[in-house]
């Protein structure tokens, strides 16, 4: 199946500066983080395969779908005070054809 979304790209250098800030955020993730990726990993979900912290282009999204090109964003409390840059980040991931879940940290805690 074909599609007319422009493939995520990234220079080597960049590529490898991501693959490593990746790296660093999946050894320490977040409360929120940490309770959804258990509920994920393994195919956990009707089969379906995720990655966590995955680069994609300038950016690091924390739950990726590439069969069903989605992004599953997790939004602690600091979002609260970065909803333009929040917003131009997922108009971004939106432009690449990507679907993009925000979900509450405190309604993954089982908080909100």
């Amino acid at each position: 199946m074909k599609n007319n979304f422009p493939r995520i790209k990234n220079s080597s250098k960049l590529r490898r500066k991501m693959t490593e800030i990746a790296r660093e955020f999946r050894k320490e993730p977040t409360k929120s983080e940490a309770i959804l990726w258990q509920a994920l990993r393994g195919k956990k979900l009707d089969g379906i395969k995720f990655r966590r912290q995955q680069p994609m282009r300038p950016f690091i999204v924390d739950f990726h779908n590439s069969v069903y090109r989605l992004v599953a964003e997790i939004d602690g409390s600091i979002h609260d005070s970065q909803f333009e840059a929040d917003k131009n980040r997922q108009g971004a991931l939106e432009e690449l054809g990507l679907n993009v879940l925000r979900l509450r940290a405190d309604f993954v805690e089982g908080e909100g």
